[in-house]
């Protein structure tokens, strides 16, 4: 039988190798108490990085979707108060039309109610071009452009499928916009008396530069009809502004449900971000107690091992020959 000679630089390099794998794992918890992570490196757990990973691309989907939501419901709310304008312009119009078109109002009053009206259109303009964060919100992807022009022409060809998609999941958009010509209609009619505006319904089809916007068109010729006292223009026109209020009330009922929808996709993005968040923080982060527990048994065992070194290297042949 083949005996081993123990020789003192086998004995260092056997203590020196034990002490550096204590140090080791003394330094690995310190790593974990310091950053309140399981693992700092790949090599420290690869499964449980490769998690993370995931994880993590996860997250920052659900954050752009969560600003995709925030930014769709920031423009249909600047959308539904536009058309919430609109409503408020017609029905002021038409409180006018019924007033000055009952033939017991003095010229004065027909002149006053002619300006009023004439105000009202240049308002009505300005919401067709109203933007959010620098982009006119009707004209569809168009938005550098405005809709109408000082006269209520439309400055730009309006199309059906000029629609504004907002990706607020996997496979899931919301339409965000509404154009223009299905809120102000349209007309090849571009003076008075606008004899088409009298059909069953508001002309909403697509529209191309040139154009006059129906509503506008309402408005310009109540204004004419209050400027020669024509009761009976008057009252049409009373009629007609119907007609639009019903397509204008449509059309903010649409945008209010899908401002309910982008609200209740917002909230469940924002609970998905939390269980996310929260599967995330129980792959990475360091149970304290238990690390602190660890920490304290290895620093023990680095200590006792370090006495025992110190003691099993002390005697050497020097000691002897004294």
């Amino acid at each position: 039988m083949l005996s081993v000679r123990i020789t003192n630089s086998m004995m260092n390099s056997k203590m020196l190798q034990n002490l550096n794998n204590n140090l080791r794992r003394l330094d690995k918890h310190q790593m974990k108490l310091a950053t309140g992570k399981n693992f700092n490196v790949p090599s420290d757990n690869p499964v449980g990085v490769s998690k993370s990973l995931g994880l993590n691309t996860a997250i920052s989907e659900l954050q752009q979707y969560k600003r995709n939501s925030e930014d769709a419901i920031s423009w249909l709310e600047i959308t539904e108060s536009a058309i919430e304008d609109v409503q408020e312009i017609i029905h002021r119009a038409k409180e006018l039309s019924v007033q000055l078109g009952s033939g017991t109002y003095s010229d004065a009053d027909r002149v006053s109610g002619k300006q009023e009206i004439d105000q009202l259109k240049e308002q009505l303009i300005k919401i067709a071009n109203t933007t959010f964060a620098g982009k006119h919100i009707f004209t569809g992807f168009k938005t550098n452009q405005s809709l109408l022009d000082v006269n209520g022409l439309y400055t730009i060809d309006t199309s059906n499928n000029e629609k504004m998609m907002f990706e607020v999941g996997i496979g899931d958009t919301i339409d965000i916009n509404i154009l223009g010509h299905k809120l102000f209609g349209r007309t090849a009619e571009v003076a008075p008396p606008y004899t088409s505006l009298d059909g069953v319904s508001v002309d909403t089809g697509e529209a191309v530069i040139g154009n006059q916007a129906e509503l506008l068109s309402v408005f310009e010729d109540l204004s004419n009809a209050l400027g020669v006292n024509d009761p009976a223009r008057i009252q049409t026109s009373g009629k007609r502004l119907d007609k639009h209020l019903e397509n204008i009330l449509s059309i903010r009922g649409e945008v209010g449900s899908k401002v309910n929808r982008a609200e209740l996709t917002l909230n469940r993005i924002q609970k998905d971000i939390v269980n996310v968040t929260g599967l995330l923080s129980k792959n990475e982060d360091a149970d304290m107690a238990e690390v602190i527990m660890q920490f304290k048994n290895d620093e023990n065992i680095y200590r006792a091992s370090l006495s025992t070194g110190a003691k099993a290297i002390q005697p050497t042949l020097i000691d002897f020959i004294k």
